[in-house]
């Protein structure tokens, strides 16, 4: 068993995301998981990326958009989960005039690629 405290302040990461987002660990890299919690200003998202193992995400408050490669954004609201696939290539963040927080179980290692745009 591990108990992890608080990591502290959260930190804005600009160079992931377009917009501003800021990013509170929850669980440091931890046999080859990582759980961080996410607070996308208005319009905010990801880049495009890709998770080893698939990636869970657990929106907390708000409205947001996510999208994989090849398909038009979608919805998600608080309450929602989302399941993303090992290697599915994705971007999220939040919805045009909405915040949006979410937790992300991000499984094995993230791969970023380029900024969304259109």
């Amino acid at each position: 068993m591990r108990i992890v405290r608080g990591q502290g302040p959260s930190e804005q990461r600009p160079a992931t995301v377009t917009g501003e987002a800021w990013f509170d660990p929850v669980l440091p890299a931890t046999d080859g998981t990582t759980i961080t919690t996410v607070f996308f200003a208005p319009g905010a998202r990801t880049f495009w990326h890709t998770h080893e193992n698939g990636q869970i995400l657990q929106v907390l408050a708000g409205r947001g958009l996510i999208c994989t490669d090849g398909s038009p954004p979608r919805e998600i609201a608080a309450g929602d989960t989302v399941w993303v696939p090992p290697g599915e290539r994705h971007w999220h963040g939040a919805a045009p005039g909405s915040f949006m927080t979410h937790t992300a179980v991000s499984l094995g290692a993230t791969r970023w690629a380029e900024e969304v745009t259109g």
